[in-house]
Formats: structure tokens, C-alpha cells, sequence
């Protein structure tokens, strides 16, 4: 054994510190994983092993994302490049993700993972990652979009009773009815209509969980698409005394090969959004821009716009904005999150721009 006190002060100190930071890596209750500039491992954990099944001999030394496979959570293989702790190398910034571990058994363990670089002088000299088991959170979340599923559908039966019969009555099937009581029958129709809307989007969120939306590619002219939404979106902005404003910049028709009924529910949750969260006497424009590879869709409104501190939670579930939620007490905070989910499974992308008070931008791009 070395006897520590014929070191210098210098070194006893540096032993001390290495000692510690030894410790306070093997308590942590997470799994923890550093390696080197070259990415082989240099130290890992008890609850790292644990978790995937290895012995430390097994992986000490060796490269981590060669012995270590990972997979995206819907079950591919990820290749080297697309691996979080390669992004935190090649950015010098933490990276947060969700995958799938092989474990040496050759099991599937769902992890939650957050990757930063080790830095000296600039560059990425190794880097450390914290990882935990989210099996247990996996399950809950299924289990819930299970129930939400077979509630929305429950849901579905009593309201079609409530629509047919107040429609009946609004009709005037069953007799004449006083202003009184078609105001009230007004008031029963439009919160059923708004039931059923979020039954629908519900329903949409637990088969993009689930994987298993279905998309049906076909030849999509854009102005007969419109032409079916715009009417409703018109009536909703004039309630609010809302100019509404639609610009198609092409010469003549636009087509594009996409599922007709994704890009109609993610036009119309997008524009519907930005006429509710816009005051009274203010504006909203599509703007629709065909180019070489992709369709480039412009939301824009004079609405509150998004706090700066908010904006990396835009399209999470049950997000609202904090400035939002004091104005407009009636949103769910999942059309967001839908139409991301929905956008995905086309293919597209979204993104935005927002000055809060002034207004927000969103943009989605479409393939071709």
C-alpha cells in the first residue's frame, strides 16, 4: 500500500478529490457510464452493471457504443452517429433521449438518458452518462392511453344520443321552441360538438402512442383540401371579428402525394389555434408555399405569442402557455402534441417563431 503521507500536499490533495469524486460516482442510485476521448469505457457503476446484465471486467476498456447496443424505442437499431453520447462529442452540449438497451441477455431495457461532454481546453476530452429504467413508466403510460381509448370509445355513444336528439329538438321534431330554449339547446349543441372534438383527439393520440395511426397516401390537390375547411375556419373567425387572410403562392394547382385527412386535422388545429389564442379585431394567415422537395405551410396570427422560458414544451402534452391559461380557460394543451404526432407519421416537420404579445409563426413542411 502507498504510504499517502510522505506525498506532497499537492498530491495528497489531488488523491483526496479523486477519492470522492470515486464515491460520489458509485452511490449514485442511476446508472452511470464515462469514457474516453476515443469513446472506450472508463468507469462504470453497480447500478449501470445491474441494469444491463455486464460485469465490470466485461466492459472496463472496451468501446461503449460497440458492447452497449442501442435502439430507438419503436425497435431500430441506432447507428453510431445517431447516438446521443456521439451528438454530446460532436455538439460540446448535453443531450437528453429515450431508447432501448440490449442487455447481455438480449433484452430490451427502456432508459432515459442524459449525456454531457467532459470538456478541457474546448474540446471533448470523454463524456459521462446518467441513465435509468423507465420500464415502469412505459407501462403506466400504456395502461393509460389503453383506458383513455376505451373511455373515448364508451364516450362516443351516449354523446351521438345527446347530438341526435338536441338537433331533434332544434329542428323543431318534437314542437316549437321559445327563444329561451333554443339558446339553451344552442349551449347544449356547441359543448357536445366540442366533446366530441376532444374524444376525436384523444382517440388520435392514443393510436400514435400505440404506433398504429394509419396513413393513406394519395394525390392531394391543396385548393380542394382548403376549400373543405375553410368555411368552418371562416364562421369561427368572424365570431371573434378575426380577419382571416389565405395566400397560395403557385400559378396553378399544387398536388402532393400525402394522407388528404392528416393534413386537413393539422391545417385545421393550427389555424383554430391561432384564431383562439388571437384577441378580438386581430389576424390570421395561411400561407402555403410550394417548393422543389416539400410544401412549406405558414400559420401566422397576432396572438399572445409564447413566453421565452416555455417554448422547448410547445408540443409536449398538456402544455398551455402560462400567459395563455389566465385569458383561455377552455384548452386541453394536447393539439400541439397531436399535430407534432400526426406530422410525424407523414413524414413532415414543424417548427416555430414567436414574439410574446405580438404573435406567433408556425411552420410545417411537407414532402413532396
Amino acid at each position: 500500500m502507498t504510504d499517502h503521507s510522505k506525498l506532497k500536499p499537492g498530491q495528497q490533495k489531488n488523491i483526496r478529490e479523486s477519492r470522492e469524486a470515486d464515491a460520489l460516482f458509485n452511490s449514485m442510485g442511476d446508472g452511470a457510464i464515462t469514457t474516453d476521448e476515443f469513446g472506450r469505457i472508463t468507469r462504470i457503476n453497480k447500478p449501470a452493471l445491474k441494469m444491463l446484465g455486464f460485469s465490470r471486467t466485461e466492459l472496463i476498456g472496451q468501446p461503449f457504443l460497440k458492447n452497449v447496443v442501442a435502439e430507438t424505442l419503436d425497435g431500430k437499431v441506432m447507428g453510431v452517429i445517431d447516438r446521443p453520447i456521439t451528438q454530446a462529442f460532436l455538439t460540446g452540449k448535453p443531450v437528453l433521449g429515450k431508447m432501448l438497451y440490449r442487455t447481455k441477455r438480449g433484452d430490451l431495457l427502456p432508459v432515459d438518458i442524459n449525456v454531457s461532454p467532459l470538456m478541457f481546453d474546448n474540446k471533448p476530452v470523454g463524456a459521462i452518462e446518467v441513465f435509468r429504467d423507465i420500464s415502469l413508466e412505459l407501462e403506466i403510460d400504456r395502461m393509460k392511453s389503453e383506458f383513455i381509448s376505451l373511455a373515448s370509445h364508451q364516450l362516443r355513444t351516449p354523446l351521438s344520443a345527446i347530438k341526435t336528439y338536441t338537433h331533434m329538438l332544434s329542428d323543431g321534431y318534437m314542437g316549437e321552441l321559445n327563444e329561451l330554449q333554443k339558446s339553451s339547446l344552442e349551449t347544449i349543441i356547441n359543448a357536445s360538438n366540442r366533446m366530441n372534438e376532444l374524444i376525436s383527439t384523444l382517440l388520435n393520440i392514443t393510436r400514435i402512442e400505440s404506433g398504429t395511426i394509419s396513413v393513406n397516401l394519395k394525390t392531394v390537390d391543396i385548393d380542394e383540401l382548403l376549400k373543405e375547411i375553410l368555411p368552418e375556419l371562416t364562421i369561427m373567425a368572424d365570431g371573434k371579428a378575426i380577419r382571416l387572410n389565405v395566400k397560395v403562392h403557385a400559378n396553378g394547382s399544387i398536388k402532393i402525394k400525402t394522407d388528404s385527412l392528416i393534413v386537413k386535422e393539422v391545417i385545421t388545429n393550427l389555424i383554430s389555434n391561432a384564431i383562439k389564442y388571437t384577441p378580438d379585431n386581430g389576424q390570421v394567415s395561411l400561407d402555403i408555399k410550394p417548393r422543389t422537395n416539400d410544401l412549406l405551410i405558414e400559420v401566422k396570427d397576432t396572438g399572445w405569442g409564447i413566453p421565452e422560458n416555455a417554448r422547448d414544451k410547445v408540443f409536449t402534452k398538456f402544455f398551455r402557455g402560462s400567459n395563455i391559461v389566465k385569458k383561455e380557460t377552455s384548452g386541453t394543451g394536447l393539439g400541439l402534441y397531436l399535430v407534432k404526432g400526426l406530422l410525424d407519421a407523414l413524414g413532415g416537420k414543424i417548427w416555430f417563431k414567436s414574439d410574446e404579445k405580438k404573435g406567433t409563426i408556425f411552420y410545417i413542411s411537407l414532402p413532396r
